[in-house]
């Protein structure tokens, strides 16, 4: 096989590199050496299996397996030297306790838009891949976070399935997770699932059937997001905690005035604030170091400058570029002309 490889390259390689007076039939290959080529990234790697067929194992990345777009609906058979394996759009079904075993040197598993549903799924079909980071199962058919998912994962999406309850136990000893995506499933309430995440940076859980703000959220978040539920309410002195939180999206709830207590978002550090599509009739207080704040579509009555600036002159400014307040009840006309010292550094009011 590899003679009738090297007569192929050789046929596609200029003259200079193989030509038929040469006594070395390797000469090509030389050539290719000192042009920068490893003999290794012109042949196929077959270590712990041959490559399926349905699939790509390009011999310039020998741990990768690309088989998305492909229309299958089984699991292939992986080969025990990959790392990387694509398996996305397709409309596989089933994933075996064994399925992987032959692989568990798997970094990353991308099997996101397929047909995968929880009861299809062995309860140990990841338990073996310790040493997997990313797994993205986003697009399928789940009702249940899979079991015995590995601790060593960094990067989780599991966001548009059917997912409606999560224990603390599925998610118990993930200290290394740092991105988990549930949004768009059917969750009502979280408990304390979350709370041993101690690595979380960003979750996302937009989307769902929440009536308030889960409880025991990791304290070291960045991001979060949840928007798009029926959250009315958030806890007296929720943010305090967190002192690396920089962007939260509430947008699409059904927040009140009385549902948010005084304060709550006046915490320094929050860099973007998005509450649009909610009943609030006023503009909640904010940290003057707020840069982006998205309010509308409310009920908003008042524009109440005390809201950005507890003093206004030269020396104290908010820091807010962007302020979106259209779809309320109030006109550029109701802006007071002091605005111009408290909000000077933002580039659009809309009102």
């Amino acid at each position: 096989m590899h003679g009738v490889c090297g007569f192929l390259l050789a046929c596609a390689l200029p003259l200079s590199f193989a030509t038929p007076d040469s006594d070395d039939p390797f000469l090509w290959l030389s050539a290719l050496r000192g042009r920068g080529y490893a003999e290794g990234s012109l042949l196929a790697d077959n270590t712990g299996g041959e490559c399926p067929e349905d699939c790509d194992c390009p011999p310039s990345f020998p741990i990768a397996m690309y088989c998305d777009g492909r229309g299958l609906t089984a699991m292939p058979r992986v080969p025990s030297r990959m790392k990387y394996l694509y398996l996305q759009h397709n409309r596989i079904t089933a994933l075996s306790d064994s399925a992987l075993d032959n692989a568990t040197n798997l970094v990353w598993v991308f099997l996101h838009h397929n047909e995968l549903s929880t009861d299809n799924i062995g309860q140990r079909a990841f338990a073996k891949l310790q040493s997997l980071e990313r797994l993205y199962l986003q697009h399928n058919n789940l009702t249940r976070v899979p079991s015995n998912l590995p601790r060593s994962l960094r990067d989780l999406r599991l966001n548009n399935n059917y997912i409606n309850q999560i224990t603390p136990a599925i998610l118990e000893g993930m200290d290394n997770l740092t991105i988990l995506y549930l949004n768009d499933n059917a969750l009502t309430e979280m408990g304390t699932s979350l709370k041993g995440l101690n690595s979380l940076t960003l979750l996302d859980i937009s989307g769902n059937q929440l009536n308030k703000v889960p409880d025991s959220l990791p304290e070291h978040i960045h991001q979060l997001y949840l928007e798009s539920n029926a959250i009315s309410a958030v806890p007296e002195g929720f943010l305090g905690k967190f002192t690396q939180l920089q962007y939260i999206r509430m947008g699409h709830n059904q927040l009140t005035d009385k549902g948010i207590p005084r304060d709550t978002f006046n915490v320094t550090g929050l860099v973007e604030l998005d509450l649009s599509f909610n009943q609030l009739e006023r503009i909640p207080p904010v940290s003057d170091t707020l840069e982006h704040l998205y309010l509308q579509a409310n009920h908003i009555k008042e524009f109440t400058l005390s809201s950005f600036c507890s003093v206004v002159d030269v020396m104290n400014f908010s820091k807010l570029r962007t302020l979106r307040l259209e779809g309320n009840e109030i006109s550029a006309g109701d802006v007071p002309s002091e605005s111009a010292l408290c909000l000077r550094l933002a580039n659009t009011i809309d009102v």
